[in-house]
């Protein structure tokens, strides 16, 4: 069972991963996207003076993208907390060595649990729908590799998957594939809440009140507006390699002090 600090003081975060922590779908105003990194890092500004945060996540990653451009920047920074999320990316593409990438995780966790006084890693949320359905099997076994990564070196994990507001449609971005600017602020309180702190919101687990279902039509017509929009560029992009996130920084590339978003 893992151990959670009875009185966390943290003063600094480093987030590492993929579109989930860069923040894709909470978008804001200005076009950019906040995220329950974002969130989280605010929370925790609001109560340590000169808290500093990173955010090295970029969409589209897959874990060796991240082992390669992330881990070691986010090493040398020697952050109190640092966040890792990564691997799902490489599940959903149509040929996944699922060996090489409990590998590269592991090589991932092995250099930043030693770096950091909190690791925390994830179970990555899942919505339910046939899309994903042939993918789970892979899902739920990179999941069992976080688990014991996370008991070997004394991670923290953030069961999300397990969470039933989580797999609700509701959570969910248009795109079937991430998360609300509600989904991510309840992924922030998942966090604080496993990193010690008292809980904000007792029921981020519970799922929002059933909408009444669409009619057939309406269905059908979400249904193909989904595959022409997102369905289609995303299988284009899995099976011609090509990443969404080609060509663009990390969202917050330095350690600096943080203010945060709007909550």
């Amino acid at each position: 069972m893992q151990t959670i600090p009875p009185h966390p003081s943290y003063s600094s975060l480093v987030a590492v991963g993929d579109s989930f922590t860069e923040g894709m779908s909470d978008l804001l105003p200005d076009g950019s996207y906040r995220g329950w990194a974002d969130l989280l890092a605010a929370r925790m500004a609001a109560r340590t003076p000169g808290f500093r945060y990173a955010n090295l996540a970029v969409r589209g990653k897959l874990i060796g993208q991240i082992v390669d451009e992330q881990v070691e920047v986010a090493a040398g920074m020697r952050a109190d907390v640092v966040t890792l999320v990564g691997g799902l990316n490489d599940t959903l593409r149509p040929a996944c060595d699922m060996g090489r990438v409990r590998g590269l995780l592991t090589e991932a966790v092995e250099r930043l649990a030693p770096s950091c006084k909190q690791l925390v890693l994830m179970r990555s949320p899942g919505r339910r729908g046939p899309v994903l359905e042939r993918f789970r099997p892979r899902m739920e076994e990179l999941f069992a590799c976080v688990d014991e990564l996370a008991e070997r070196h004394g991670a923290l994990i953030v069961d999300l998957y397990g969470a039933p507001s989580l797999a609700d449609p509701q959570m969910w971005d248009v795109d079937r594939l991430h998360l609300t600017a509600e989904g991510h602020r309840r992924v922030a309180e998942a966090v604080w809440q496993t990193l010690g702190h008292a809980a904000e919101d007792t029921e981020w687990r519970v799922p929002l009140p059933a909408e009444q279902p669409p009619g057939w039509l309406a269905r059908r017509t979400t249904d193909v507006r989904f595959a022409r929009q997102h369905l289609l560029p995303w299988i284009g992009r899995r099976l011609t390699g090509r990443s969404s996130g080609d060509g663009r920084p990390p969202k917050r590339p330095e350690l600096l002090p943080y203010e945060g978003p709007a909550a």
